[in-house]
């Protein structure tokens, strides 16, 4: 991975996955979680880790999260990375 040029912590309201029909609330949160990446970082391209997908599917279809705090980084080419507090952490001490 190049260069990281900004790193910031975020607390993301998914409250409003829940406006959605039940069998599509996590594909909701998930998309929610891009457009709240592209808004406060300035980028077209928004990766989730693998992690930060899970926690969102852990409870299935119908029960996302209602919030969920993750940090994004952004890069010299300006892709941003949505990562876990944790994730973030374990990649700092390697």
């Amino acid at each position: 991975m190049s260069e990281i040029e900004i790193e910031r912590e975020y607390v993301i309201p998914l409250r409003d996955a829940y406006e959605a029909s039940r069998t599509r609330r996590a594909r909701r949160a998930i998309n929610i979680i891009k457009e709240f990446a592209r808004r406060h970082m300035k980028a077209e391209i928004v990766k989730i880790s693998n992690k930060v997908n899970s926690l969102i599917w852990s409870r299935g279809i119908k029960k996302p999260p209602r919030r969920i705090k993750v940090v994004m980084r952004k890069d010299k080419e300006g892709v941003v990375e949505v990562l876990l507090p944790a994730e973030a952490k374990e990649e700092k001490k390697e």
